[in-house]
């Protein structure tokens, strides 16, 4: 099968600029063409090309991929400047500190929604699994079929935000006691739509559901938090920052992230003393232009928010 699959990367140009600080000409810094950046969300590599473009014979930069897909794709890239890990983006940690930039492009690239054997997708039929490192975990199939009630309805409602989460996790249950656990996204899909009478024009009963699933599987939000605060550690004075979000618990979390670090701290115990100055200062939001969303319809949710570190510890 091939592993390459076409993605458009969403705000590509928008997300580079930022990155690597480029000035109103557009033009970048001989520091920040010179310096080491993190492209913790490979996919298929459509920004990590991009930033390889505007790098200097001395800038670095390391990527990173949980899906084994995505990392076949990397290696192929010779370019002496480039390395690609096979780990999620919790691992930033790990990296020294001196990095110029930052960027996550979070959620689930196309070729995996469109890949029927990753099972990320209710218009496809195939094993319902959505792990995105396949090498590793337990798939959605492998844990509804041992899941109680309580917890599939959380999983539902809290990260699908599902109305409906409690009758669908009764009717995943009953399904398993009949007949079995379902293990396709064809029989998940349909049985989300014999569960849920209403659901908002346009959208698919399951799409809720599904997103929930994948969400936990592959515990995302937490991921997310830890990539987060690692590049605190990480990050070099001036360094940027760059989270491109798909949907609102990632969104939220970003934005809460940068406003919690962007503010000074003052000790409520010590109220005359000079308060912990802010880690981040916030450069913005953008959203994708409407030439954008028309060309690629998948960018009309995403949201890009810009940081960048400051000199406090």
């Amino acid at each position: 099968m091939d592993i390459s699959g076409t993605h458009a990367s969403v705000l590509l140009n928008e997300a580079v600029d930022a990155l690597l600080g480029a000035g109103a000409d557009g033009a970048d810094t001989p520091d920040s063409a010179d310096g080491s950046y993190v492209d913790a969300t490979f996919g298929r590599g459509g920004h990590t090309r991009q930033i390889l473009s505007r790098l200097s014979p001395q800038g670095r930069l390391i990527a990173f991929d949980r899906d084994p897909d995505a990392v076949a794709v990397a290696q192929a890239i010779v370019d002496p400047r480039f390395s690609i890990r096979h780990t999620a983006f919790s691992h930033l940690s790990e990296l020294p500190s001196g990095v110029a930039g930052v960027l996550l492009d979070l959620g689930v690239s196309s070729p995996q929604i469109d890949n029927p054997l990753r099972g990320f997708s209710f218009r496809f039929d195939g094993p319902l699994d959505m792990r995105m490192d396949t090498t590793r975990g337990e798939s959605v199939a492998q844990w509804l079929a041992t899941a109680e009630i309580d917890a599939i309805a959380e999983v539902i409602r809290d990260y699908g935000e599902e109305r409906f989460a409690g009758s669908i996790a009764k009717a995943l249950v009953a399904r398993r006691q009949e007949r079995g656990p379902i293990s396709s996204t064809t029989e998940l899909a349909q049985l989300v739509a014999d569960t849920v009478k209403t659901r908002e024009p346009g959208q698919n009963p399951a799409t809720r559901t599904f997103q929930a699933f994948r969400i936990f599987i592959n515990a995302e939000l937490e991921e997310l938090q830890k990539a987060l605060e690692a590049s605190l550690q990480v990050l070099q004075d001036g360094g940027r920052l760059v989270v491109i979000s798909f949907h609102s618990l990632e969104d939220r979390i970003v934005k809460q992230f940068i406003a919690k670090h962007s503010r000074d701290e003052y000790d409520r115990r010590a109220p005359f003393a000079a308060p912990k100055v802010m880690r981040l200062k916030a450069l913005g939001r953008v959203k994708p232009g409407a030439d954008e969303v028309r060309a690629n319809p998948r960018a009309r949710s995403a949201v890009m928010r810009v940081a960048q570190r400051t000199v406090a510890r």
